[in-house]
């Protein structure tokens, strides 16, 4: 008989048995009972410390500035050059050219010795007589200014004046209208417009180009004010 069956066979009976393969010694168990143990509870994982970190004045959120204002926080204030809102007498009427004869403002209804208000805040231009008559004129912001005649002026050259300080009062010279009145202008540069739309009134149109807007909003008649001359 060959050796190699014989090794084949004594394999065999290694694995058929149980036990005969050779084991590692068994661990002995304790039958000891077992003490109790409190349960830990469970730590919440910590939090990044960007965001136990209050809030300090360089970690604020900052707001930006709003972008500034070329007419500050509103429109500025207008009003009418008098006390009590007047009748109009003549419209604003400017001629088809710049050349010819026309109305450049506003005829008010008023009063000899009526007090007349600045319509708005203002440097005072002129004050003063001019072609017989007495003529005052209000610088305002923007390159906008507004002249008031006849009128016997109150104020002097250089005065600042607020919204509906006095400037003077109405003079009674007759030849401009058939009965006492107020003539109201207002002019950009060289440009007259018509002095209702400080009110939110009127129609803008320009002189000598006679641009025609066909807007009252206050956001378009702004618009024409600030565009350059």
């Amino acid at each position: 008989m060959s050796s190699h069956p014989i090794a084949a066979l004594l394999t065999a009976l290694l694995i058929a048995v149980p036990g005969s393969a050779v084991t590692d010694p068994p661990v002995p168990v304790s039958t000891a009972p077992l003490s109790p143990q409190r349960a830990r509870p469970l730590s919440s994982p910590k939090q990044p410390s960007v965001l136990r970190t209050r809030p300090t004045a360089s970690t604020e959120r900052v707001v930006p500035a709003r972008p500034s204002d070329p007419w500050g926080e509103s429109f500025p204030r207008w009003e009418w050059p008098f006390a009590e809102r007047p009748r109009v007498l003549k419209g604003f009427a400017p001629p088809p050219q710049p050349w010819l004869a026309g109305h450049r403002g506003v005829d008010l209804a008023a009063s000899a010795g009526e007090e007349v208000h600045a319509a708005g805040a203002g440097t005072i231009g002129y004050a003063g007589p001019l072609a017989g008559r007495g003529v005052v004129t209000v610088l305002h912001p923007g390159g906008l200014r507004t002249t008031y005649l006849p009128v016997r002026a109150s104020v002097r050259l250089g005065q600042e004046v607020a919204s509906g300080d006095v400037i003077g009062t109405v003079e009674d010279v007759p030849g401009h209208c058939p009965v006492t009145c107020l003539h109201w202008g207002l002019l950009r540069a060289r440009d007259y417009l018509d002095p209702l739309l400080l009110l939110g009134l009127g129609q803008v149109r320009l002189l000598p180009t006679w641009t025609a807007l066909h807007e009252t909003a206050p956001t378009a008649f702004h618009a024409a004010l600030a565009a350059p001359p």
